[in-house]
């Protein structure tokens, strides 16, 4: 070795050092929390419970949310001055991201729509940034869509409420009238009936109530229609004691009896009769409702289904996607019928859903 050549130092070794074990369950359940924190969108109650998931799964200096307003909540230290406000400003102007790693703000598009911002403080990398965004803009999609189905639901109850017959309601009160003198008490039990079945199709009710309460509503209505009718009208009602306290959808069972008598029995010169039964079939709630009335082809009825019925028809529709959008595509509505030869309709319904819980 020559002399001026200094002799080679052996390289120190560095301690060799794990990381500790990415856990998948536990970033799967905060992903799950951060998406039901925003189930209220940008202005709910769970806005705050989000960033601060957001910020664990970034593991970020801060995260941020603001909606359309530019109003803002943070998890961790805020970035101190305006920047992060001008970002914010530039971003909801142009739609697209702006700023850079330590502070980047995104846009969040739901249905190409402009829906709020994420701010990200702190060195994170630019994939995790994307998949935070997506991860936000599902969350948001999902709390659109159940919006407008509870938006679409409460409208459907609606429709169903404005269908009470003008013609049943005159012809009611015609016959209670004409009761007052001749049989004083029969008219005060029948303005009973007819005060309770408004208040009961009319009045604000919960999402659901019991097959009790609805069947309740039916014998209200049948009574009247009775009275309407006379002896055209013929009645059997049989309810299992086991399902009355089971949980239904709010006014499903009762625009049933009513199709049956209005479309059913009335228009037949000689009346008819309808049967309405309710028991258990295992896990299930069967009730039927079933007329010896006129009928109608099955492709009608089966157009009636798919909403397709004529103007103003409604109820049977309306009923089924309520009940397939609370069960599930395996429940709703079977229709069995044919001319001059009455119509049966089945509704099956889970004993006990999750969820599904009367007032």
């Amino acid at each position: 070795m020559p002399d001026d050549e200094e002799p080679t130092r052996p390289r120190a070794r560095l301690p060799f050092v794990r990381r500790p074990p990415v856990d998948p369950a536990g970033v799967l359940a905060a992903a799950r929390r951060v998406t039901d924190d925003l189930a209220t969108g940008l202005t709910g109650a769970g806005v705050a419970s989000a960033t601060r998931g957001l910020r664990r799964l970034l593991d970020a200096d801060a995260v941020g949310l603001a909606d359309l307003s530019g109003r803002s909540t943070w998890a961790g230290p805020v970035p101190s001055g305006t920047r992060w406000a001008a970002l914010v400003d530039e971003v909801m102007h142009s739609e697209t991201s702006a700023g850079r790693p330590p502070l980047v703000v995104l846009p969040l598009h739901v249905h190409d729509e402009l829906a709020g911002t994420l701010l990200i403080a702190g060195k994170v990398p630019a994939r995790a940034t994307r998949e935070a965004t997506e991860l936000v803009v599902a969350a948001l999609r999902r709390a659109r869509l159940e919006a407008s189905a509870e938006h679409a639901a409460r409208a459907e109850l609606r429709a169903l409420r404005a269908e009470i017959s003008p013609h049943f309601v005159y012809n009611a009160l015609t016959v209670i009238a004409a009761l007052v003198h001749s049989d004083p008490e029969r008219s005060h039990e029948l303005m009973l009936d007819f005060a309770d079945y408004n208040r009961y199709s009319l009045a604000r009710h919960g999402e659901y109530t019991t097959v009790a309460e609805e069947f309740h509503a039916i014998e209200t209505y049948l009574a009247l229609q009775r009275a309407v009718l006379g002896e055209r009208l013929r009645v059997q009602v049989r309810v299992a004691p086991e399902v009355l306290a089971v949980a239904i959808p709010y006014l499903v069972l009762q625009p049933l009896v009513e199709n049956a008598v209005r479309h059913g029995v009335e228009p037949r010169a000689a009346g008819g009769l309808v049967q309405v039964r309710g028991e258990a079939e295992g896990g299930d709630c069967v009730i039927t409702v079933d007329d010896d009335g006129v009928g109608m082809a099955p492709a009608h009825a089966e157009a009636i289904l798919a909403g397709r019925g004529p103007e103003g028809s409604v109820g049977l529709s309306n009923v089924d996607r309520r009940l397939r959008t609370v069960y599930g595509s395996w429940y709703g509505l079977v229709v069995e019928t044919e001319r001059d030869a009455g119509t049966k309709v089945v509704v099956r319904m889970p004993m006990f859903a999750p969820g599904v819980v009367a007032p």
